[in-house]
């Protein structure tokens, strides 16, 4: 049975659409995931078996909660556009989750190394040779994805049979391709074309749902990008007719719909579980200059009771910070981040969060 995954939502909140693969970061999500759901444990991580590397996947080793890990949203292996990554890296990791903890699944997005036009999975340092496919990094499934509507033109739904084609002429079968669908439009975001992303209506949406179902059927599962709204899109949290398109497709197949938790914990990373990078997880669009395009690597972070360090990402990141002792820390280039803060606050040196406000 294909799972159902949208990035950044909480359990709560993507249960209502009838998803049942959450979008996680932390053990205590994980442990509260509702009956009927798992959890996909984003990293961030596409350097190898380092220590930081051990310390995110070690306290997840025999939950029975997690269905895998999602190592790294578009690694680059020019390092042009993205974090540079080599697929020997990335398999030091798979091969490391599939030795401790058996059973899980790992997962990356597909930067698009060529065109819309003309999609490319190869390495462009090395011609002859995939970038990453089942054979060079030993990861389970490969998240591939075009977001076709936008204003700028109709929807081309052949394009998904070009990423598709790319994907096979790199190496990686249809079994282990994970479909993205678009789920979000509007806001800042550009497309190659330099128009704007438009939100899909449930036609449109099913129309992308049918492509792929033709090329890719019975995937282990589909990544919906994205939950929640940012840069002043719109997403699926505030889209009802696709919540109630997205409950009905969901839960075709399924005994029951998923029921979410009594109380919800921290809500997880978003990625895009598609995504999430500086450009989408199909790498469709140049960013506005202050708000780069949206990914799945991008998090919503929610601080405890207690006082939190958050942890950096890669992505366009929202930190609601509820202690003055909370601790942000962002990466250098790591996105367009911001601090939301209930409390007195001031940011600590070296952050690189471009927005504080109380």
């Amino acid at each position: 049975m294909t799972l159902h995954y949208a990035s950044g939502g909480s359990a709560a909140e993507i249960a209502t659409a009838g998803f049942n693969l959450a979008d996680v970061q932390y053990v205590s999500q994980v442990n509260a995931l509702p009956d009927g759901m798992k959890g996909l444990v984003y990293l961030g991580e596409h350097d190898g078996v380092t220590s930081s590397f051990i310390d995110k996947v070690t306290p997840f080793i025999g939950n029975p909660n997690v269905f895998g890990f999602y190592l790294s949203d578009e690694p680059d292996p020019t390092g042009k556009w993205g974090s540079y990554a080599t697929a020997a890296n990335l398999k030091a990791e798979s091969d490391w989750i599939h030795s401790h903890v058996p059973g899980a699944k790992t997962f990356i997005t597909m930067m698009n190394l060529g065109t819309d036009g003309s999609p490319s999975y190869m390495n462009p340092n090395d011609p002859a040779h995939a970038a990453y496919n089942p054979a060079n990094t030993g990861i389970d499934f490969y998240g591939i994805g075009y977001y076709p509507i936008n204003n700028t033109s109709a929807p081309d739904y052949t394009h998904i049979d070009k990423m598709v084609a790319a994907a096979g002429e790199a190496g990686i079968p249809i079994d282990k391709i994970v479909p993205l669908y678009q789920a979000f439009g509007g806001g800042n975001w550009e497309t190659s074309a330099g128009g704007k992303f438009v939100m899909p209506t449930a036609a449109q949406e099913q129309a992308m749902i049918d492509r792929w179902a033709a090329l890719v059927p019975s995937p282990a599962f589909d990544y919906t990008y994205k939950w929640g709204t940012q840069n002043g899109d719109t997403a699926l949290e505030s889209a009802s007719e696709l919540k109630a398109f997205f409950l009905q497709h969901n839960l075709e197949g399924t005994h029951a719909p998923v029921s979410p938790p009594v109380s919800d914990p921290v809500t997880p990373p978003v990625s895009d579980p598609v995504g999430t990078p500086t450009t989408p997880p199909t790498h469709v669009g140049t960013p506005a200059p202050t708000a780069p395009a949206p990914s799945g690597s991008d998090h919503v972070f929610h601080g405890t009771r207690g006082a939190d360090v958050f942890h950096a990402t890669r992505g366009n990141d929202k930190y609601l910070v509820n202690n003055a002792h909370d601790k942000v820390m962002e990466a250098p280039n790591g996105g367009f981040d911001k601090v939301a803060a209930s409390v007195s606050y001031a940011l600590t040196a070296g952050s690189h969060v471009e927005q504080l406000s109380t």
